[in-house]
């Protein structure tokens, strides 16, 4: 297990220390400013990062955030390791490399002199210097090991593969699953439940490579890596959503190649426990849960479930007949549907079991064991109402799991 001590001086921990202040209050300046002139000074690195997370703002506030901790913590590493571990299942998954890190370096230091001015002492950008040094190590060594895993595992590989789009079906209005087999019919490793592949794709006109992940929406052991994709659509001309999710909607088709990663991520289901879950899901979210309820319909059939989602309507909601089957073959299996604005078909057959939003009162009602794990994802307003609804409700916050579909944002 990688370990996180700091070989920093006592003078250059305090002077960071005495930044956290600052970076509470200029952090997504700097980081937009990062962004900008990395980016500038190395374009060939958009091959990697997400554009429209950079033009909605989600990446500069999450790095702020990781910034700002690692400032709070320089002194005791050890405390941000799980969030070190999520950021580096993400980097190995997009293959970031060590020697990405001095460019970032680099410039993270010419944007904390650039937006501070003469605020940034020399003192303060030589303790940055070391500060990042150390922490770079950190993200280095446990995405090392990271790289090793993947590659060592049976069936594993590191770096991008490529696979054959075996099967395309449409499961509502707005998400279509695609069903990858390797192209060189080779082994693919077995993941664990919530996890996520990479998808690269080259889109005709565009300069730039495009890399998103997709969580894989199947249960692990078969030949295939399945993803279920939402068709977003753009709101604005200057946050372009939607690029890539359009492109495998519209454009590819079964038989067509896709370059893929490996699959990662920390959002997994605990599959050594039996005691009783609740997923608890908003419109595309559903799509780990589903590779989780699968497992456990397989794997723990007598593990106890109750899997909540909530969608704007029958015609967007996706695998609705698949978790409808399985919880009328699985007394263990509990199923509860919110519709935010039911069609005239939805109210005619009436298989939901809330109309608006979900609520407190209303999950209050599903729960029945509070000592259940709880595993959650959606939009983020979504996640923001379950996680308050769940601290409400006095559920430890070891029993709760959730993840963000792109950068990390902050539930309260």
């Amino acid at each position: 297990m990688t370990t996180a001590t700091s070989p920093l001086d006592t003078k250059t921990i305090e002077i960071i220390k005495s930044t956290v202040p600052v970076l509470a209050q200029h952090g997504e300046g700097i980081t937009k400013r990062f962004y900008e002139m990395m980016f500038t000074n190395h374009p060939e690195l958009l091959n990697i990062f997400n554009h429209a997370n950079q033009k909605q703002g989600r990446q500069p506030k999450a790095l702020a955030n990781t910034v700002y901790a690692a400032a709070a913590y320089i002194d005791n590493l050890e405390a941000i390791l799980p969030v070190v571990r999520q950021i580096a299942h993400k980097h190995r998954s997009l293959q970031v490399k060590a020697e990405h890190y001095p460019i970032v370096g680099k410039h993270l230091l010419l944007a904390i002199k650039d937006v501070l001015g003469d605020a940034a002492t020399d003192d303060i950008i030589d303790a940055w210097g070391k500060a990042y040094g150390v922490i770079a190590d950190v993200f280095i060594q446990v995405e090392k090991e990271m790289y090793e895993e993947t590659v060592s595992q049976s069936g594993g590989w590191n770096d991008f593969r490529d696979f054959t789009v075996a099967k395309k079906v449409k499961e509502s209005e707005v998400i279509t699953s695609f069903y990858l087999q390797p192209k060189d019919g080779k082994e693919i490793p077995t993941f664990t439940p919530g996890q996520y592949i990479s998808i690269r794709v080259k889109i005709a006109g565009e300069e730039y490579t495009h890399i998103r992940q997709y969580s894989l929406s199947d249960s692990p052991e078969k030949e295939y890596y399945r993803i279920s994709v939402k068709k977003e659509t753009s709101s604005s001309e200057h946050i372009p959503n939607g690029k890539v999710s359009t492109y495998l909607h519209d454009t590819i088709q079964e038989g067509d190649t896709l370059e893929v990663t490996a699959p990662a991520g920390d959002f997994v289901l605990d599959v050594e426990s039996t005691g009783p879950v609740v997923f608890l899901s908003g419109g595309v979210g559903i799509t780990p849960m589903i590779s989780m309820l699968n497992t456990i319909a397989t794997q723990q059939p007598n593990r106890k479930v109750a899997f909540i989602h909530a969608a704007i309507n029958g015609t967007t909601h996706a695998m609705h007949e698949h978790v409808k089957e399985l919880s009328n073959q699985s007394e263990n299996i509990e199923y509860y549907l919110c519709y935010e604005k039911p069609t005239e078909k939805d109210l005619l057959n009436k298989e939901y079991t809330k109309e608006g939003y979900m609520d407190l009162p209303w999950i209050d009602s599903i729960v029945k064991d509070k000592n259940a794990s709880f595993y959650f994802c959606g939009p983020i307003p979504f996640m923001k109402t379950v996680n308050n609804t769940l601290k409400e409700l006095g559920i430890s916050s070891d029993k709760i799991h959730f993840e963000f579909f792109g950068p990390a944002d902050q539930l309260n």
